[in-house]
């Protein structure tokens, strides 16, 4: 087992962490009208509203890693929806149509559903938990 091996939970739960962070911060534009927004908006209003609730409530799920992969495929489906009915339109290629963010947020949030959290994740804890009292059951 080499270094990279060693630390590859680690390495995950930081990359989990760092980018359920970013994503939170554009639910927090969308939702608050902070960091830069030029205001709230509605959740009701449509795309913006419920990809905002996506965003925010996705992205911290994800910080945390509670719910990870269900959290992170919901968020990846909302990105591929960003991408494909919102930037495509304007060109067929992610530098054309300025979709470049919800393109690699997809492709993120769709490799976090499939490699799991990664170490200090909420759901470890559950996990372990679980296990513990199976034990005590058996």
């Amino acid at each position: 087992m080499n270094i990279f091996d060693r630390g590859r939970d680690h390495a995950i739960a930081v990359f989990r962490v760092v980018v359920g962070v970013l994503f939170m911060c554009h639910g927090a534009q969308k939702l608050f009208g902070v960091l830069g927004s030029k205001g709230a908006v509605s959740i009701t209003d449509w795309p913006s509203g419920p990809a905002g609730l996506i965003e925010f409530v996705g992205g911290a799920m994800i910080v945390i890693g509670l719910g990870t992969r269900i959290a992170a495929l919901i968020s990846s489906g909302a990105m591929a929806y960003a991408y494909f009915v919102v930037h495509q339109h304007a060109g067929l290629l992610p530098i054309q149509n300025k979709g470049e963010l919800a393109a690699v947020y997809a492709w993120v949030f769709l490799l976090l559903a499939f490699t799991g959290p990664g170490a200090w994740a909420v759901d470890k804890v559950i996990a372990a938990r679980k296990q513990e009292q199976a034990l005590v059951s058996a």
